[in-house]
């Protein structure tokens, strides 16, 4: 199957806020559905499972381990090639309004994370490493893409990390933009 199949455009099926969260503890990992509400416990089983299978059916996820256990199969999920992501193709094909909606509903996912955050009875951002700022910076397009490089190789390597109680998941967000020409 694929996105259109769902009725749901590929950024449709990835922008879902609890879809987002499935798919960001499957990046570099193979996971059981038990594993998964192991990691993403703010998820409630049945939204758990309604959740993979639109993104079992949409072909962003793939079987990849079968296992029977006690009369019952337990399968081990993996993304799809180019599942997590947006393929050039797709957003190439995007109008300029889809593309702002897209950045919208990524920025209210945000929001609510943020929101999520401040609701905690005690916050306190610099113990808890919280940051948000903009750094501008020069450089070509060459030094850019080393930049991206680099960020995704060390981003990748704490991903990999299992979770453990010295451990507190976090959520880097990055967006990169150029300014705009000057008149």
């Amino acid at each position: 199957m694929n996105p259109q199949s769902t009725g749901k455009s590929k950024a449709d099926l990835l922008l879902h806020p609890v879809r987002m969260k499935i798919i960001q503890a499957l990046v570099g990992r193979q996971l059981t559905i038990q594993q998964l509400g192991e990691r993403l416990t703010d998820i409630p089983q049945a939204t758990l499972y309604r959740h993979m299978k639109i993104l079992q059916d949409s072909g962003l996820l793939k079987v990849v381990e079968e296992h029977q256990i006690r009369g019952t199969t337990e399968r081990v999920f993996a993304l799809a090639e180019q599942g997590a992501s947006l393929t050039k193709e797709d957003l190439l094909h995007a109008t300029k309004e889809e593309h702002m909606q897209y950045f919208m509903h990524f920025i209210a996912m945000l929001l609510g994370d943020f929101g999520t955050y401040l609701q905690r009875d005690f916050i306190d951002l610099q113990k808890d490493l919280v940051t948000y700022r903009q750094a501008g910076f020069f450089a070509s397009d060459e030094e850019v893409q080393e930049l991206i490089r680099k960020l995704g190789e060390a981003i990748a390597e704490v991903m990999a990390n299992n979770p453990a109680p010295n451990r507190t998941k976090r959520t880097l967000t990055s967006i990169l933009l150029p300014d705009s020409p000057h008149p």
